[in-house]
């Protein structure tokens, strides 16, 4: 990719993300049960605890990330990144976004649900001053799912 990497806030309703958080669903769907995608829905992104970003690259949306307000801390949702842009940077400048924003709210913890098996991502987490840590909020301890947290 040629073109810089711009990080814009966004309603979840807007087509281009949309579209991005439809493929985000499909593939956790594709592998994982039901029962162990914690996706949140556009309607579940768009309340006003949660803010909504995606990645740019020459005007087409490429990635997302959503930050949800859990008032003693921050968790970091639906981060997702087409996969014809990876290699470009854009998962570190989402999480640092996030970072920032939970920095910016005043919250002093950001934590994070995600699949076992999404290695890339864990490696992207861990760069980003993530740690293991046990299930928190809502969540249960589950075969596919691996917690993280970190200071803000």
């Amino acid at each position: 990719m040629t073109s810089a990497v711009t990080i814009e806030r966004c309603s979840p309703r807007d087509p281009e993300a949309t579209a991005l958080i439809t493929a985000s669903h499909a593939f956790l769907l594709s592998k994982y049960p039901p029962e162990f995608s914690f996706a949140l829905s556009i309607d579940d992104l768009c309340v006003p605890s949660i803010r909504f970003w995606t990645a740019r690259i020459g005007g087409a949306a490429r990635g997302c990330v959503a930050l949800a307000d859990k008032g003693d801390y921050g968790e970091l949702k639906s981060m997702y990144v087409d996969p014809a842009a990876r290699g470009a940077g854009i998962g570190a400048l989402l999480v640092s976004t996030v970072i920032g924003a939970a920095r910016d709210a005043g919250l002093p913890m950001l934590r994070l649900e995600t699949g076992d098996d999404l290695y890339d991502a864990h490696r992207l987490y861990r760069r980003s001053g993530f740690v293991d840590c046990g299930p928190f909020g809502d969540y249960v301890e589950g075969p596919h799912s691996v917690f993280m947290e970190r200071p803000v």
